[in-house]
């Protein structure tokens, strides 16, 4: 299904992004940059693979996702695609030019080409 409200919402510089918790159920949310190629919204989880709301991702692929005024839900999934994550990687570096992060350890590189990248597809209106 071509949804447009991704394309009008691209440069936005962040969404918000509500997974519910592996453990609890409760339902959690988080700001964070993003990247969208066609219908798809791109999350890099720069604290790798400990981040919970990547994990919470992976334990219940249904999210939320406010970006302005809209709101969606839609699955998550893992990239595991090589050529999908260089791809993802580079919009990102584009959209986001910056130095890394030094306190935990994250170069530019690392974080555009390196951690977890998660995919959110199959939305839905709420």
């Amino acid at each position: 299904m071509t949804m447009g409200w991704l394309a009008a919402h691209a440069a936005v510089e962040n969404c918000y992004v509500t997974t519910k918790g592996r453990r609890t159920g409760r339902s959690h949310e988080v700001e964070i940059w993003f990247g969208v190629i066609d219908d798809t919204l791109y999350l890099i989880s720069g604290n790798g693979t400990t981040a919970d709301w990547y994990l919470n991702s992976l334990a219940n692929p249904q999210v939320t996702v406010r970006i302005e005024d809209e709101v969606r839900t839609g699955v998550a999934r893992d990239v595991t695609d090589a050529v999908e994550r260089r791809t993802v990687g580079e919009l990102m570096g584009t959209k986001y030019p910056w130095d890394g992060d030094a306190s935990i350890g994250l170069t530019f590189e690392m974080w555009c080409f390196e951690v977890p990248l998660l995919a959110i597809t199959d939305w839905a209106a709420l």
